[in-house]
């Protein structure tokens, strides 16, 4: 920086002004330059006042200056010239990438040159963090400080890409202070959870686990397993990536799926548990069965549901008792296809005997004996003969 330095005078009569430096070495007479330093110039000379500037002051320029009025006796004026030591860049040091989550880490920053001692603050992620050490130490020209700061902390999955700041501020700087930054690497093991496509898996339909796993390094593949063993159905259960798409979801389907991730670090692990349920309930139809036949016969079959000459199944289930199940009724579905079936076979039974034993009543008027006769008299004479003795050869119906 530079350096001004002012002596007026408001009443002199032709008195000289003269410039000393802490040494006493005279800078300025009046206007005439007495040292040989071509940092210090002459801005202003006059009998009321004398100007000079000190350019690139360093520190050994810091002290008293006096302005000489040469009067009889000579007065002085004295001003003191105080020289700011400006901080060097800091440095942080003491981090090695990567560090393992869990492990302890000390990070310090550094700075030299400063006068009076700078001050150092930690930040991280913009967020002051007040617990640090702070040293201070004196120079070999004992005029600056170097001081430092250490800041002690145990590594979490949480800090990785983080950013460490270390701020400098002194008041040489004009509130610009200097800052040095620090990314954090931290290396940890995955850490896994599972997300389901559906919170109502029923039967049917599909559904997809996703396997959200973060780890550094980054785990690749997952592995999917069910109740403790490889997946039983890899025609339904598809893995792709992080996700496990099982089509068609059966009761089989129920069970444990776990999902593991591993990465160089450590490996982890969660579980979902699987449970499918019915289909939603809906209001079952009416069935009507049609008429199996319209013979009409003698004889009828009293059954509980149906006659021989229609037989008609009808639903007569309270549609209104469906409202507090979770499923469709297996076991009423079943009786009706039973007595469905029951009665169609009890028809065609029936209808078979009906036709069996009403073929009619008719006589037999064949000549017996013709077949053995060697010509049509022979057989009508033996005709003839037999044919006292024939019967009627009739069919009953029992």
């Amino acid at each position: 920086g530079t350096a001004n330095l002012t002596c007026r005078v408001d009443q002199n009569d032709n008195t000289s002004l003269q410039w000393s430096n802490p040494a006493q070495q005279t800078l300025y007479f009046d206007d005439k330059k007495a040292l040989r330093d071509n940092r210090i110039e002459l801005v202003r000379a006059s009998w009321h006042e004398l100007s000079i500037s000190v350019s690139d002051v360093s520190l050994s320029d810091e002290g008293q200056y006096t302005c000489s009025l040469f009067t009889m006796p000579v007065k002085t004026s004295k001003a003191f010239l105080t020289v700011l030591g400006v901080p060097e860049k800091p440095q942080i040091s003491g981090f090695t990438s990567p560090v393992m989550e869990g492990e302890r880490m000390q990070l310090t920053c550094k700075t030299s040159g400063s006068k009076p001692a700078a001050d150092i603050r930690w930040f991280k992620n913009d967020k002051e963090i007040k617990d640090v050490k702070y040293l201070k130490e004196e120079d070999a020209n004992r005029r600056t400080f170097t001081v430092s700061s250490t800041l002690d902390f145990r590594a979490d999955r949480s800090d990785d890409g983080a950013v460490v700041s270390c701020r400098v501020d002194h008041e040489s700087l004009n509130s610009t202070p200097q800052i040095a930054r620090q990314v954090l690497e931290i290396h940890y093991t995955p850490s896994v959870k599972i997300i389901s496509s559906s919170s109502w898996p029923e039967e049917g339909q599909s559904i997809v686990l996703t396997c959200e796993s973060k780890g550094k390094p980054l785990p690749e593949p997952v592995l999917w397993t069910k109740d403790g063993g490889e997946l039983p159905d890899p025609e339904r259960m598809i893995v792709n990536g992080r996700d496990l798409r099982i089509s068609f979801l059966n009761k089989t389907d129920n069970g444990t799926y776990r999902c593991e991730a591993t990465n160089p670090i450590g490996q982890n692990s969660t579980e979902y548990v699987l449970i499918v349920h019915d289909v939603s309930n809906t209001l079952l139809p009416i069935i009507v069965i049609p008429s199996l036949t319209t013979a009409t016969v003698t004889t009828t079959v009293a059954l509980t549901t149906s006659t021989a000459t229609s037989a008609t199944a009808i639903n007569t289930r309270d549609p209104n008792a469906l409202a507090g199940q979770t499923g469709p009724d297996h076991a009423l579905i079943g009786g009706i296809v039973a007595v469905v079936v029951f009665v169609t076979l009890c028809s065609i039974i029936l209808l078979g005997r009906y036709l069996a034993r009403h073929k009619g009543t008719y006589l037999t008027n064949e000549a017996k004996g013709a077949e053995d006769a060697p010509d049509a008299d022979t057989a009508i004479i033996n005709a003839e003969g037999s044919q006292v003795n024939a019967e009627e050869k009739k069919e009953y119906f029992i």
